[in-house]
């Protein structure tokens, strides 16, 4: 996807209001003496801008439009290092809520919906963009916010709620309870928003499965709106993105240079009509593709392939670069292997070693034939046997927020 004349025009709007606001990359823009662009190419000779940058900027330098024109601000959840701060104007507040009232509707969610939010409200962009955009939508918003699975289960069969928004983890959590307590028909959801972290296709199939609905795939980060600006649509051939908010391109991680569509890489995001912060370029370090060609569903919204990971997700084992993507793929093919795994990596007697914890599906699988098969299948993926480790179900830890999936010992 090439930028359009008009996503330039956009994009040379946003150049002028960082600049004059002599934000960070205002004066990374004034100081290559850039005022505009006036094709695609001068557009990738833009500078990237970073996370690392957006700390930098730490409280309030990102800020581009005047203080009596912010009415809130967000921030990333600030755990390896400072947070960053994102001020939103009125019409920034107001976008996000439209993008996010799209999603929904891409998802086949009406105002008849009753729609029970998990994610967590604050700081923190998920809650609040899940609701706005419900309200936006016209739907009816249950915001009950993260944890408290006694009260989930109780307004989810009281209210009828017809449909769940919440990480995959959560909503795989709700799903083993609901089947546990034996409740399931007296549940009534049919859709479920799922977003904030990656999940596998076992674990899709599990919850898919277990609470009998549709599953979309909601994309976003808290430096670019938050959660709203992306999402599947009923024919599951990636996700559509809003382009008359944002520009996305993939480039080589490595050599910074945009890739082909249908190539993977990392995405890159260039906000076009954001006030509060505008980001120009920004390295997201997630992994996917733009999928070339019109999508079933009609929509001319261009789509994102599935996230695959982070460029920083990647862990160097024995001197390869494995992906935690890569024993997602594996375990999916294996139907006695559950969604559920952690990867521990340790350094004993000179050596890295990885330990590869699976659940079973159930108690009637052999755990030793299990074990081996798996540790057969990940040497052929990764190049390298891991120690297999195979539990019963439900023995790794859930989460109301994010898994966690990798535990790296040799730097504890």
């Amino acid at each position: 996807m090439q930028i359009s004349q008009s996503q330039i025009e956009q994009v040379n709007k946003q150049i002028q209001a960082l600049v004059n606001a002599k934000s960070f990359y205002g004066k990374k823009l004034a100081d290559a003496g850039i005022t505009g662009i006036s094709s695609a190419e001068d557009f990738e000779s833009l500078p990237f801008s970073e996370k690392a940058d957006l700390r930098d900027a730490y409280p309030l330098g990102l800020m581009t439009a005047p203080e009596d024109k912010i009415v809130r601000i967000h921030s990333s959840s600030g755990t390896t290092g400072l947070p960053v701060i994102i001020p939103y104007t009125r019409k920034d507040v107001d976008d996000w809520a439209t993008m996010f009232a799209r999603c929904y509707e891409m998802a086949g969610i009406t105002k008849e919906d009753r729609i029970q939010i998990t994610p967590g409200y604050g700081l923190w962009t998920a809650g609040i963009g899940f609701q706005a955009g419900c309200e936006k939508l016209g739907a009816m918003a249950i915001p009950l916010g993260p944890g408290n699975t006694e009260k989930q289960l109780q307004m989810m069969m009281d209210l009828k709620s017809t449909v769940i928004c919440a990480t995959s983890s959560y909503a795989l959590l709700l799903a083993e309870e609901i089947e546990k307590r034996g409740i399931r028909d007296k549940i009534c959801l049919k859709k479920g928003v799922i977003g904030s972290e990656r999940w596998g296709e076992a674990m899709r199939k599990r919850i898919s499965t277990e609470l009998g609905i549709e599953l979309y795939d909601i994309y976003g980060l808290t430096e670019i709106y938050g959660p709203g600006i992306g999402i599947n649509c009923k024919y599951d051939t990636g996700m559509h993105y809003w382009d008359d908010y944002i520009y996305i391109e993939i480039i080589d991680p490595v050599t910074l240079k945009p890739v082909p569509d249908g190539e993977q890489g990392e995405i890159v995001i260039t906000t076009l009509v954001k006030e509060g912060a505008p980001l120009i370029r920004y390295r997201t370090h997630d992994l996917s593709k733009i999928i070339p060609g019109e999508c079933p569903c009609g929509s001319k919204y261009p789509r994102l392939g599935v996230i695959m990971g982070r460029t920083d997700d990647m862990m160097k084992i024995k001197g390869v670069n494995v992906f935690p993507s890569q024993i997602e793929e594996v375990l999916s093919e294996i139907p006695d292997a559950s969604s559920e795994y952690q990867i521990r990596i340790s350094h004993l007697d000179g050596k890295d070693t990885m330990r590869l914890y699976v659940e079973a599906v159930s108690g009637h699988v052999d755990f030793a034939e299990l074990g081996q098969h798996i540790a057969e299948k990940v040497k052929g993926k990764i190049g390298f046997t891991p120690i297999v480790k195979i539990v019963e179900l439900g023995m790794l830890p859930r989460s109301e927020k994010k898994s966690k999936r990798v535990i790296d010992e040799r730097y504890e």
